[in-house]
């Protein structure tokens, strides 16, 4: 599912009186906020949905396995998304 087929999904509901237009740049707005607090470091709690957090990646020392050479890889932050208990238990219905 891409976000134009979300945004459909969430316009067609019976008690969304929104455009699908307006329902995508909603969508698009939530998820801009979302990654700007996740920038900032903070945590994004959704309950029921999950938490999205940034982690830190400690640098290392990796092999490129084309050339055997050892090649030394930066410290970064990566997202990271922990689903909520009722998320887990309705795909695994």
């Amino acid at each position: 599912m891409n976000m134009k087929e979300l945004a459909d999904i969430v316009a067609d509901t019976e008690k969304n009186e929104s455009s699908k237009a307006q329902v995508e740049r909603n969508l698009r707005s939530a998820f801009e906020a979302i990654t700007d607090a996740m920038r900032a470091g903070e945590e994004v709690t959704i309950p029921g949905f999950g938490k999205f957090s940034v982690t830190e990646r400690a640098a290392r020392t990796a092999r490129n396995p084309a050339t055997g050479e050892n090649v030394s890889v930066p410290a970064k932050k990566a997202p990271a998304f922990k689903a909520a208990k009722g998320l887990k238990e309705s795909v695994n219905l």
